[in-house]
């Protein structure tokens, strides 16, 4: 995989696989337009990476459009795919391509910008990089279990907050998913593995069974539902199941959309076609700030009070850290290294992350007068996960 080089090759290229490997990069025509129109209106010393980077982000934030969000997609093609790679190299014969997993993180883009927070000081690539591999790891570990289930396994291992979002996704009322909710627990109540080795490929309920526990379904809608409804035969209840088994699957197997949409309401045209008056006021705002120039100093600023904070903790809380968050080893594998307990492991790394973080507040405390709330050190703690990953991940960072 060759690196791109111009800025518009970066907004405007995307990854083409040929089985498991990278064929190059692929052109879209209304991305490339774009970038184009957008490099004409600003002078040579704006076009930056990043700057580009933020616009986009600054439009999607606006409006949302698709085209935002593909250039963005598009810009972090490398990015997921280093993430994906290297997922898999620290999979054991595992049975994931490393296409697979680019595909499963770069479906997720949204999540990437519904959780990237500028003002931070974390850059947009080091942030997708971290959601990235969140995502993958998440997804491989939903589709072991998925992948070996039959239907009515899967239904007994599923837990009421999966099914309760796997209907929501799918756009089922709330009153139906109620119905559902019911079935679903009278079917794990009254139809349970016999043997532990039944946990995985559960066969169907005996037309006994359904009719056992379709009683229990229409004795306990009058206490367990806001409207009970009719009486449901035991057909009804086995077609609930079935479909909310289809409901699940779908929502741990997200579907890829087209990048190729026409404009909503449109039959035909590309969504690009529409936007160049916005890109162009949008263009002279970003143009009047100096956002970028203060990130990048923010950013300096927090990385050199948390390289202090670490080099205030003891030798082996270093070594845990680096271990853990560089070379991506297990607790348990850490404990063996030191001899020593899992749960040692992470009351250490819980009390180095601790320390971090208090350092990280205080600093905030004095620079931004921020007022601490637990949503604002949820935010904090993940701005320090990232930095972590980031720090221990480029020997550089650490001269």
């Amino acid at each position: 995989m060759h690196p791109r080089q111009t800025i518009i090759e970066l907004f405007s290229t995307f990854l083409e696989f040929a089985e498991d490997r990278v064929r190059g990069w692929v052109w879209v025509p209304r991305l490339r337009r774009s970038m184009q129109n957008g490099l004409k209106q600003l002078p040579d010393s704006k076009s930056s990476e990043n700057f580009w980077a933020i616009y986009w982000y600054k439009l999607w934030l606006q409006q949302s459009h698709s085209l935002a969000r593909e250039h963005l997609s598009a810009y972090l093609q490398e990015t997921c795919y280093w993430s994906a790679q290297k997922i898999v190299n620290s999979l054991a014969n595992t049975r994931h391509r490393l296409s697979d997993c680019f595909q499963i993180a770069i479906a997720e883009i949204d999540k990437v910008l519904k959780g990237f927070k500028p003002q931070q000081g974390f850059s947009f690539k080091s942030y997708a990089s971290a959601t990235f591999r969140g995502v993958i790891i998440d997804t491989l570990r939903q589709r072991q279990e998925v992948d070996f289930c039959s239907d009515w396994a899967l239904l007994h291992r599923l837990s009421q907050k999966r099914l309760e979002k796997s209907l929501t996704n799918a756009g089922v009322t709330s009153n139906q998913i109620e119905r559902y909710w019911l079935a679903w627990t009278c079917f794990k109540t009254l139809y349970t593995p016999k043997h532990t080795a039944d946990t995985q490929q559960l066969s169907a309920p005996d037309p006994a069974t359904w009719n056992v526990i379709a009683q229990l379904y229409n004795s306990e809608r009058y206490s367990q539902l806001s409207s009970p409804g009719q009486e449901c035969s035991p057909a009804t209840i086995e077609h609930w199941l079935t479909q909310c088994v289809k409901w699940v699957r779908h929502y741990l197997y997200p579907q890829v959309s087209s990048l190729n949409q026409p404009k909503p309401g449109k039959k035909s045209g590309e969504l690009g076609d529409y936007l160049l008056d916005e890109q162009e006021s949008l263009l002279k705002e970003i143009i009047a700030e100096e956002e970028t120039q203060e990130r990048e100093a923010q950013k300096t600023q927090l990385h050199n009070v948390l390289v202090l904070a670490l080099k205030q903790l003891q030798t082996q809380e270093q070594q845990i850290l680096q271990l853990y968050y560089g070379q991506g080893l297990t607790q348990q594998q850490i404990g063996q290294q030191f001899d020593m307990k899992q749960y040692t492991v992470s009351r250490k790394l819980a009390k180095a992350c601790e320390f971090l973080l208090i350092a990280l507040a205080n600093w905030s405390q004095q620079t931004s007068h921020i007022s601490l709330n637990s949503s604002v050190l949820k935010d904090m703690s993940a701005v320090l996960e990232e930095w972590l990953q980031e720090y221990f991940e480029n020997p550089i960072q650490q001269c």
